[in-house]
């Protein structure tokens, strides 16, 4: 390498180090005074490890300032933190290794393989902190997104760059679907992110619903329930950052996360810890003002598309709680999983109805958007008459609509299951459901 090479490289090494020292140590926070620093900065904390008997550095980020005190989070539990730590700013917020052998791992928030082995060489650093792309530099989406799924090719068509939520309350059969998207989807990548997930869930989703298949083609980030919040809230970064390291190479990515309501529920802990008032029921306004910094980063750009798929806990099954009604607004479609389809042993338990894909009308063809029509509408009279269908009320030939929809809903129903291992191609899902508005049958 030339000497003038060398230049840029020699102008980025800190002249100047700057070091606090840990104050007191209050539930989830640090306070440190000093040093000079600024909010999203990276500092290192050098403690005296109890168990390794030595001398270790823990990673910290800068969340705040009280009264002239240093408000750091760290990344990691505070066990061996004392009074007198000394605190080192670096000067620059998280960074992370992204490149095309991080395809097959699977790596913990701060871009690190979770099974210990080194990372590859050759990797580029790219910050997880990002603004999203200008409004202007986005492409229109004018192309379908092909996942595999029937219900949702053929009812909620995706395109590419789309932003979908998958709303449904717990054990409804979220994570199955987003294998099913993974192992099944047409995109060239899969980012995957499991936030706030139980530990033994993380193996499961890779060995059982992800599969061999996914894994492959798949990068997932890890965050579990027993790691601090920061943590949570980063593994979403990082797997948005990675996510976008790859659109911008050209490609078309699936980005999966498991679950934003968890990201919001870590940005809650933080918020209270640093002073937040609560507001809607419970959740502070910084979370109201993450969550939008997240999701518009992905879509369209100039190179390529990140398609994303986010889950959102509904709380009690209800819809309208405070992160459901936030995220819904901000997406491009949502599919709502509903319990008493499950119930009914129906998969995946996509409440057709509820569901919504914004784009579906730009994406698909004149005779599947007649087709996806008349069988919602079939669907619907059905829903309306189904209490007086049940008891027995309703007569046979009083409504010519209901008679029709009686006839059709077991096909209809039957057309909507899926075994989690089967894939069913785009074309033939737009067939099928043609053939089943026109004839009844698929």
């Amino acid at each position: 390498m030339k000497a003038a090479d060398l230049i840029p490289h020699v102008s980025t090494i800190p002249t100047l180090r700057r070091y606090g020292k840990v104050k007191q140590v209050i539930g989830l926070m640090i306070e440190s005074q000093g040093p000079e620093s600024s909010i999203g900065e990276m500092c290192y904390i050098y403690v005296q490890s109890s168990s390794k008997r030595k001398k270790v550095q823990i990673k910290a980020e800068v969340v705040g300032f009280r009264e002239g005190i240093v408000v750091l989070m760290p990344f990691t539990h505070v066990h061996d933190i004392a009074p007198g730590s000394i605190v080192e700013a670096t000067g620059r917020p998280l960074e992370i290794k992204v490149g095309d052998a991080l395809i097959g791992k699977i790596v913990d928030p701060l871009g690190e393989p979770i099974d210990d082995s080194p990372l590859p060489y050759g990797m580029k650093t790219v910050t997880t902190e990002k603004e999203p792309p200008n409004p202007l530099t986005r492409p229109p989406i004018n192309e379908v997104m092909e996942v595999g799924v029937r219900a949702i090719d053929s009812m909620l068509t995706v395109g590419k760059g789309q932003r979908i939520g998958i709303f449904a309350g717990s054990g409804v059969g979220k994570s199955t679907l987003l294998g099913m998207v993974a192992r099944n989807t047409e995109a060239d990548i899969n980012v995957i992110a499991l936030i706030g997930e139980r530990g033994r869930e993380v193996r499961e989703f890779i060995e059982r619903d992800l599969g061999p298949e996914g894994a492959k083609k798949s990068i997932i980030v890890a965050a579990t329930s027993d790691q601090p919040a920061l943590m949570r809230i980063k593994g979403a970064f990082t797997a948005t950052a990675i996510a976008e390291f790859f659109r911008d190479k050209g490609l078309n990515v699936m980005l999966m996360m498991d679950s934003v309501t968890r990201v919001a529920m870590a940005q809650r802990e933080i918020g209270l810890a640093i002073g937040e008032p609560p507001a809607t029921k419970g959740y502070t306004p910084s979370v109201f003002g993450l969550l939008p910094k997240l999701l518009e980063r992905t879509g369209t750009n100039q190179f390529g598309s990140i398609t994303a798929f986010y889950t959102v806990l509904v709380d009690g099954d209800d819809l309208n709680e405070p992160i459901s009604d936030t995220v819904r607004g901000i997406l491009d479609g949502h599919i709502v999983l509903d319990r008493a389809i499950a119930n009914r042993g129906q998969y995946p338990a996509i409440n057709v109805l509820k569901s919504v894909s914004r784009l579906m009308n730009h994406l698909a063809e004149k005779p599947h958007l007649l087709a996806s029509g008349k069988i919602r509408h079939l669907m619907s009279t059905y829903e309306e008459a189904e209490d007086l269908i049940n008891i027995g009320a309703y007569k046979k030939g009083s409504s010519k609509e209901i008679d029709d929809a009686i006839k059709v809903i077991p096909k209809i129903k039957e057309f909507l299951k899926q075994s989690y291992d089967e894939k069913v191609e785009y074309n033939m899902s737009v067939k099928q459901l043609v053939n089943l508005s026109e004839k009844g049958e698929w």
